[in-house]
């Protein structure tokens, strides 16, 4: 008897970057994924433009730079539109400038090569979840298809299906300002960076191919609910209104408007459903922590969903997606939230802006709000230990290898498996690691290396890194590892897998 729906591991429902960098993660350990998009063909829309510093590392650790290519960067950020420099330790301090289309193009080939099935026109329209499965049904190019997977992923954005189809609580609150947007050939404007006018906030950046990206807010004016992007006659209006300047001979190659919309769902997981990015997330996309914000969801959950799925995960593990990605998205909708209270409030403001501004001039505030910003300052709660690296990312750094040279600690991540790094310098020690991680070959790999005085590593003597580079146990207290293995890496090879539904 022939089935009639197919079958894989997992689920992912949006070929948007934070879809593409989940199937891509997933791939690297080991799941099957089917990626279903709506929309025939990858978007040709900037959008989204900016690429963090923890972003960048994260794109180094899984070797995807050199085909980026080189990308403007800058070091000058903002906080609600108040200057603020995001030099930090680290090895891409500041801001690059990435259009999303090219972002998207770079992640969605990568995660063709890993062998990610990604089908676009297809449209979901319906979810079933048991204790055994989860079924999705889209209409696809050549008709209905259902799938069945282990689980599904929703990263189909701020008004996600996979999120309605499942019932999942989105509370907050909708938009009441926006900011429209638009990419603007045949235009010569002067360049503003977050110019506060008397009517208003004008945004202009012209890019070396002449286009000109606009935005503009028009102090007190409401947002509206909209079903689909403005027209470029309305952004034309509210420019000459804010700065008394005509944009309407221009050509518009993308617009759309944004607001203040800040909304987190109460679960990022819900048995055999999960939600990232967007889907998880809404947010106003200031000085883009929105994509950020979400790619960095894809690397936390893929790692953990390729181990649950294989049945080698251990209790809890994916329960750490919710309790890691909630916090920190719950911080950073915080953040987003008082720099739209800067950014788009009126001249009452004022004086707040100026007190922030003052306070930013000073380095601990600056570093602490750039930290924010870039990523760099996440912590997550990954168990006992005294070690101020702990829950951190591994920092980028330079190891001697001895005979086998230098290789840097993102190099080592590119597998997408974990790693074993001892600092000691005791060959002994080294070779006991090894044989401790043995059963877990498949899943950790295993260093030994000497390194500078830079980052806190070296008194840490051996760290045991999370595929995403986050640091879940050091010998500093003189503890075995295995615990830590365990629970992030799953069962050893010598244990049975788990039988049954994801734990």
């Amino acid at each position: 008897m022939t089935e009639e729906y197919e079958r894989t591991q997992v689920i992912v429902v949006g070929a948007g970057p934070v879809g593409l960098m989940l199937a891509a993660e997933l791939r690297l350990g080991g799941a099957d994924v089917i990626v279903l998009e709506k929309l025939p063909a990858p978007t040709t829309e900037s959008r989204a433009s900016t690429l963090h510093a923890r972003t960048m590392e994260l794109f180094d650790s899984r070797g995807l730079l050199d085909e980026l290519g080189p990308v403007p960067n800058d070091t000058r950020g903002h906080f609600g539109g108040i200057p603020l420099d995001l030099t930090l330790p680290g090895s891409h301090p500041g801001q690059w400038k990435v259009p999303q289309d090219r972002t998207e193009a770079l992640l969605g080939s990568w995660a063709h090569r890993l062998g990610a099935d990604v089908r676009r026109g297809h449209e979901v329209t319906a979810l079933t979840v048991t204790d055994d499965f989860a079924e999705v049904e889209a209409v696809g190019p050549a008709g209905p298809v259902r799938i069945r997977a282990l689980c599904v992923v929703g990263c189909d954005g701020e008004h996600s299906t996979v999120r309605a189809l499942a019932g999942l609580d989105f509370p907050g609150t909708d938009a009441v300002r926006e900011l429209i947007r638009a990419d603007v050939a045949g235009i010569d404007v002067p360049d503003r960076r977050f110019e506060r006018l008397e009517g208003g906030l004008a945004i202009a950046a012209r890019r070396g191919d002449g286009v000109t990206r606009i935005m503009v807010h028009e102090f007190g004016r409401v947002a509206a609910p909209r079903a689909s992007a403005p027209e470029f006659a309305e952004l034309a209006t509210v420019w000459k209104r804010v700065t008394g300047e005509d944009v309407s001979g221009g050509t518009p190659l993308w617009i759309n408007a944004f607001g203040d919309v800040s909304r987190q769902a109460a679960r990022y997981r819900d048995g055999r459903v999960l939600l990232s990015g967007d889907a998880a997330h809404a947010q106003m996309p200031i000085g883009g922590q929105a994509l950020n914000l979400g790619l960095q969801d894809a690397v936390n959950l893929g790692w953990k969903l390729a181990v649950q799925v294989s049945r080698k995960g251990a209790p809890g593990l994916l329960d750490s997606y919710h309790d890691e990605r909630h916090t920190v998205g719950r911080r950073v909708l915080s953040g987003i939230r008082a720099q739209a209270l800067l950014l788009l409030s009126g001249r009452e403001v004022e004086p707040l802006r100026a007190v922030v501004g003052e306070l930013v001039r000073g380095d601990d505030a600056r570093r602490h709000l750039a930290a924010t910003i870039s990523g760099l300052d996440i912590r997550y709660d990954v168990g006992p230990g005294a070690h101020p690296l702990l829950g951190r990312r591994l920092p980028p750094t330079v190891l001697d290898r001895g005979a086998g040279g230098t290789v840097s600690t993102t190099q080592l991540l590119r597998t997408g498996r974990g790693l074993l790094l001892d600092l000691s310098g005791d060959r002994a020690r080294a070779d006991r690691l090894t044989a401790v991680a043995a059963p877990w070959r498949d899943r950790v790999r295993t260093v030994a290396a000497a390194v500078p005085d830079d980052g806190g590593l070296s008194d840490a003597g051996a760290v045991l890194v999370r595929p995403d580079g986050h640091i879940v146990w050091t010998d500093s207290d003189g503890t075995s590892p295995e615990t830590a293995l365990h629970r992030w890496l799953g069962l050893p090879d010598n244990e049975h897998p788990i039988s049954g539904g994801l734990s």
